[in-house]
């Protein structure tokens, strides 16, 4: 088996190798990367092994802004000493969430369960992200409205009147179609996972934006594409080269 290991902790990191070692005694450490920037680089000039362990807090950043920039059609296990991201964590390719020190016991049963999937599947591990997203549309209720408090005010929004949400200076707004804008005290991440993913789509690090609101799709510089919104956006929607080809699929289901 190969593994692919993010971590910014060298004690972290000798931990984990050697109890990985204990549990597969012929595992192959591909690389160790110690940033999200790095990570990125490495993820798109090179082949994904068979399994990642990502921890989440890197030394520029948190892992899941890796996903945002890079596609990664592999499972996952988050490694941290924290348990407050772990709905997070499970929105994206996550297998299992192990907190630090990492127990033996708890690395042969992630272990099982990337095996049992990896048997159920065929010689290749489905895209896990897909397949959970495809479990949370028959089991999950998405917001229909957001509660918004304006000065002495409380608005509820309706999801559908919603065409798109943007982060700006660490502040997300929300606009409408009707070009009415309010302030959110929430992150955009945590916006993003109480949405309907088949009507919402997370563009960038800076934009979810409703399918209703698209008005149209231009090519754009290396691969990337530019979304035109309506209400405009003030600053050009752009979806990463790495992002394109989920975003059209996307718009085709």
């Amino acid at each position: 088996m190969t593994v692919l290991i993010i971590e910014d902790e060298a004690p972290a990191f000798r931990r984990l190798q050697k109890v990985l070692e204990e549990t597969i005694p012929d595992v192959s450490i591909v690389e160790v990367l110690d940033s999200v920037s790095e990570s990125v680089k490495w993820i798109r000039n090179h082949k994904l092994p068979d399994l990642i362990f990502m921890d989440i807090q890197l030394s520029d950043g948190i892992s899941f802004e890796i996903f945002d920039q890079v596609t990664i059609d592999r499972p996952v296990v988050f490694t941290t000493a924290f348990d407050e991201y772990m709905l997070r964590a499970f929105k994206v390719n996550s297998i299992d969430y192990l907190l630090k020190p990492i127990k033996k016991e708890d690395m042969a049963q992630a272990i099982k369960k990337y095996q049992a999937l990896k048997q159920q599947f065929g010689s290749v591990v489905p895209d896990i992200g897909d397949l959970l997203r495809r479990i949370d549309l028959h089991e999950k209720t998405y917001k229909s409205r957001f509660l918004i408090r304006q000065n002495d005010q409380l608005i509820a929004v309706e999801s559908t009147q919603i065409a798109f949400f943007f982060t700006r200076h660490g502040v997300v707004h929300l606009v409408t179609h009707q070009k009415k804008t309010y302030l959110m005290d929430q992150n955009l991440e945590e916006i993003a996972a109480q949405l309907d993913p088949t009507q919402f789509f997370r563009a960038n690090r800076q934009f979810v934006i409703n399918f209703k609101s698209i008005q149209a799709v231009h090519k754009y510089h290396k691969g990337k594409l530019l979304v035109d919104t309506m209400p405009p956006a003030e600053e050009g929607i752009v979806i990463s080269a790495e992002k394109a080809s989920e975003f059209k699929q996307w718009l085709d289901q």
